[in-house]
């Protein structure tokens, strides 16, 4: 198992392939050039991504603010009714700008940045340890995980499993900053365990109950809105976790965790998953998990194991995957070299589409697959892929937007769309002037750029008798076919 692809099997499909997978698509010379490079080389492109500079500048307010959040605090503590009311207000209104500067600062980075897999893996991250500012309504707190998980997007697993259980936006999420040796929270014990790390059937009752003992001390400072550990409310004796009796904190906790066969196995099995597509067989998730273990479990030697596979260019894996909202978002802006839409136009357009940024639908995150597909998403897609090409506005409920920012604040929401400008896709950027001079060669083009592949008889003749009817083919005519490209079953899927 997990055979490197022999040299002579590489070419542009497999390359394109790669690059939608590990990251969010590109533009023919992007992929032209990972199929010149050869399989070795650009997986190390993208797996050894500290080597390349990153620039990208954190948003203006992410850092703590403890004069900020003093000043809320004690205005709706100790202010009158209307003191009370109006620093609510405020502090709602405040966030609300700082989540969509967010969302918009992410996708961002998803488009244009530097590091596609290191973003990827952010996105992994983000729906594995599902995490919603609906609950945990700091700015701050969400970016702050954010960046936990590009930090250690492909590090150790003990470690980052550590980092996002102080994290202090999972300490508000699961409750843990509430815990303490006289009332020990169980949520983040029994989660870590059940969707975390190891899966249902791999502990007891006693053992979420013994780890919230041993957690308990993990907490989070309000003032500086960070984690602190808290000895006086740790509670200090024996525990019996999986069979073993000691004194065990959260730290040995984790470690506990990650000794467990069981938890190797999960977490390739569920990276395997979202980069391939499907669940590994039982011989390959072995395989993924000895590789794993054999690499002290670092995820970034497993990555690239798994990039060079012959297993992971299977003709059941290429082109075999529903394209989530995001990635359709992000790879559609990329391989049609347009901007990406305003941040309050990419987060309604996401929503509609099931799946908001910084707020999965439950802690199990998004089931993703074919669950990403039903009629109103698809029609929500065709009539996107309008607002991507030409610039145009996709219908919109004014009511869904009130209830989401809240009484006047779904208006500013509609005044901020109507507000919005829209980038368009540029025909000179998609065909050359021979190409598009050439009813054949627009065919081949486009086809090569959104599908990295050929259309099926059927579909591509459906295109063919299109380009007939227009006896010249204006900016207009193109950009047309393009958007009925991106209507179709094919786009749906990478």
């Amino acid at each position: 198992m997990l055979k490197p692809l022999a040299s002579d099997s590489w070419n542009y499909t497999k390359a394109a392939h790669l690059l939608n997978r590990a990251g969010f698509g590109g533009v023919p010379a992007e992929i032209q050039k990972l199929a010149d490079w050869g399989l070795e080389k650009s997986v190390s492109w993208l797996v050894d991504f500290e080597k390349i500079p990153d620039p990208t500048p954190n948003p203006d307010w992410a850092h703590p603010e403890p004069d900020e959040v003093k000043k809320y605090r004690e205005a709706i503590r100790t202010g009158s009714a209307e003191e009370k009311k109006k620093a609510q207000q405020e502090q709602r209104q405040l966030y609300q700008r700082r989540m969509l500067e967010l969302r918009g600062w992410w996708l961002q980075r998803m488009v244009a940045g530097p590091r596609p897999l290191q973003e990827k893996m952010v996105v992994f991250w983000h729906g594995h340890f599902a995490t919603s500012v609906e609950k945990v309504r700091n700015p701050y707190y969400m970016w702050r995980q954010n960046e936990l998980f590009r930090r250690l997007a492909v590090g150790n697993w003990q470690q980052l499993l550590i980092d996002a259980g102080q994290d202090p936006a999972m300490l508000v999420w699961l409750d843990q900053a509430q815990s303490r040796k006289d009332h020990p929270n169980e949520n983040f014990a029994r989660e870590v365990m059940e969707l975390f790390s190891l899966g249902e059937g791999h502990y007891t009752e006693k053992d979420i109950t013994e780890a919230a003992r041993a957690l308990t001390g993990w907490s989070l400072n309000p003032q500086t809105e960070s984690y602190v550990y808290r000895p006086r409310i740790h509670d200090a004796g024996d525990k019996t976790i999986f069979g073993r009796k000691g004194d065990f904190n959260g730290d040995d906790f984790i470690a506990m965790i990650v000794a467990q066969p069981q938890a190797a196995r999960f977490i390739t099995a569920k990276i395997w998953n979202f980069f391939a597509g499907q669940e590994p067989s039982e011989a390959l998730s072995q395989a993924l998990a000895a590789v794993f273990r054999s690499h002290g479990n670092n995820f970034k030697p497993l990555l690239r194991t798994m990039f060079q596979s012959e297993e992971f260019y299977g003709d059941d894996i290429i082109r075999n995957q529903v394209k989530s909202p995001v990635q359709w978002l992000v790879s559609s802006v990329r391989m049609l070299e347009t901007e990406l839409p305003p941040p309050i136009v990419s987060w309604a357009m996401l929503r509609q589409l099931g799946q908001e940024l910084f707020a999965p639908p439950n802690v199990k995150g998004w089931d993703g697959g074919v669950t990403w597909i039903s009629t109103n998403t698809l029609l929500t897609r065709y009539n996107d892929a309008q607002t991507l090409v030409e610039g145009s506005l996709p219908p919109m409920r004014t009511g869904d937007f009130a209830r989401k920012a809240g009484g006047g604040g779904g208006q500013k929401a509609m005044k901020m769309m109507q507000r919005a400008r829209l980038g368009r896709v540029e025909v000179e950027k998609i065909l050359t002037r021979d190409e598009r001079d050439n009813k054949d060669q627009i065919v081949a083009a486009l086809e090569k750029r959104l599908f990295q592949t050929d259309l099926d008889t059927q579909k591509e003749q459906t295109l063919r008798d299109f380009l007939d009817s227009k006896k010249h083919m204006s900016d207009e005519d193109i950009l047309t076919a393009i958007r009925l490209m991106m209507s179709t079953p094919d786009y749906q899927v990478t």
